[in-house]
This record gives structure tokens, C-alpha cells and sequence, in this order.
């Protein structure tokens, strides 16, 4: 019934970028409380509100080392939302209310969380397939999103499919040669994203290739329930360990 309610819910998309926000500011701000990093509260720009990476692996940081190490594979889900400073949050999130819109715009609420949730997914399992021992961030998500856009960009062609092609490709070329020149940058995840939100985006299709159906809907209610429960778990395991252990 719940899983019923909240596809029924979905057709109702105003919540949804809001949701995703909320979500994201709601981990950083746990993330500082569980176990603040002294430098966190530095004059620093690059360090100032940044949580320890203890937190941050209590909460969900995912690559090697919490998946193959430990067998957290929740973490896939959870890495999405949590971020190492309130610059990495602040971009992040700028970033995502800039092209989030688009996506749900033209691809429906129930098909932008298919593609934001396994994009995410998808883009920390390549991290985690190259090597790369802990990450967290939208990034690999957000990158679907622009995936997506790119596919819908060019399929759709005409006057605005060019220009949406156009401005979201000059965002991912930007976006790797940031990738490239800044250490610490997850290229594996981003590409993966992309890669992975291009092919969610050909799947799926848009609403004016089609509509969606009860099966995105349905796909999306689990993609929704599955984050809500890996997010608690991962908040309650975390201050478990942190204060009760």
C-alpha cells in the first residue's frame, strides 16, 4: 500500500527537486554534528564546515573500502548525499537546481528519480571498479542528469535540442577539465553518471517520444523507498556507533 501511495504521489512532481535538497542539506548538517572535524571550523574556505572522513563512512561514503572491504553496499545509495565541505554542497546543489528542472520538465518526475538514483549508483560502482578507496557527492547523479539532457539534446535535435546539446556538453567538458586539474576529483564517477544517465535517458524515453507509465512509477516508489531507508539506516547506524557503542 505504501509503495501504491507513493507512486500514486508521484504524478504530484513539485516536491521532488525540494525532497532531493532537503535531503542532501539534511546529511551534510548530521554529518558536522556526529563528529566535527576541528579544521571544520577554520577561516578556511576549503575547509570551513567540513565533517571528518570518520563521519562521513558512519553515514555512508562509499568505494572500496566500505563495499568490498566491509560489504556496504547501501552505500552506493547513501554516498549520493553527503558532501565533504559547504563549498562541494554549495556547487553541488547550485548545479542540481540548474538542471534539474530541465529533467523533470521533459522527462517526468517518476523517470528523473530513475535516472538520478541509478546514475548515482552507477557512477560510485565505477568509481569502486577503478580502485578508487572512498567518495561521496552528488556529482555522479547530477552528472546523469546531464547525461540524459545530452541524450534528449540530441535526439530531440531542431532549433532547442542544439542548444540544450550545446550548453550541457560545454558543462561536462568543463567538468572534466576541473576533474583533470584538481586533485581529489572522482573522474570515475562522474563518467560513469553521465554515461549511465544517457543510457537511462535512451531507455526511458521523454514526453515527447512518450509518456510515462505505471512502470516508471512503480520503479520510481521503490527507488524512493529504498533511498528513505537506506538514509535512515544509515543516520541510525551511524550515531549508534558514533554515541551508543
Amino acid at each position: 500500500m505504501l509503495l501504491k501511495s507513493i507512486a500514486r504521489n508521484l504524478s504530484r512532481e513539485d516536491w521532488i527537486i525540494p525532497a532531493i535538497l532537503y535531503a542532501n542539506v539534511g546529511m551534510f548538517v548530521l554529518s558536522l554534528l556526529i563528529h566535527p572535524q576541528k579544521t571544520g571550523l577554520s577561516m578556511n574556505p576549503l575547509t570551513f564546515l567540513s565533517p571528518d572522513n570518520g563521519s562521513l563512512i558512519l553515514l555512508g561514503a562509499t568505494g572500496t573500502i566500505p563495499v568490498h572491504r566491509f560489504g556496504r553496499w547501501w552505500t552506493l545509495i547513501s554516498a549520493s548525499y553527503l558532501h565533504g565541505s559547504i563549498l562541494h554542497i554549495f556547487f553541488n546543489m547550485m548545479a542540481f537546481r540548474q538542471i534539474a528542472p530541465l529533467i523533470l520538465n521533459q522527462f517526468g518526475g517518476s523517470r528523473m528519480i530513475i535516472i538520478y538514483t541509478l546514475s548515482g549508483m552507477a557512477g560510485f560502482w565505477a568509481s569502486c571498479l577503478a580502485g578508487v578507496p572512498l567518495t561521496i557527492g552528488a556529482s555522479a547523479a547530477l552528472c546523469g542528469l546531464m547525461g540524459a539532457a545530452l541524450y534528449y539534446g540530441k535526439s530531440r535535435g531542431g532549433v532547442f535540442g542544439r542548444i540544450v546539446f550545446r550548453q550541457i556538453g560545454n558543462w561536462a567538458v568543463g567538468l572534466f577539465i576541473f576533474g583533470f586539474l584538481v586533485p581529489g576529483i572522482n573522474n570515475w564517477g562522474h563518467g560513469g553518471g553521465i554515461i549511465s544517465g544517457a543510457v537511462c535517458g535512451a531507455l526511458l524515453g521523454y514526453w515527447e517520444k512518450s509518456g510515462q507509465n505505471t512502470l516508471h512509477h512503480l520503479a520510481a516508489g521503490i527507488l524512493v523507498l529504498a533511498t528513505i531507508g537506506v538514509l535512515l539506516w544509515a543516520v541510525f547506524s551511524g550515531f549508534y556507533i558514533r554515541f551508543m557503542s
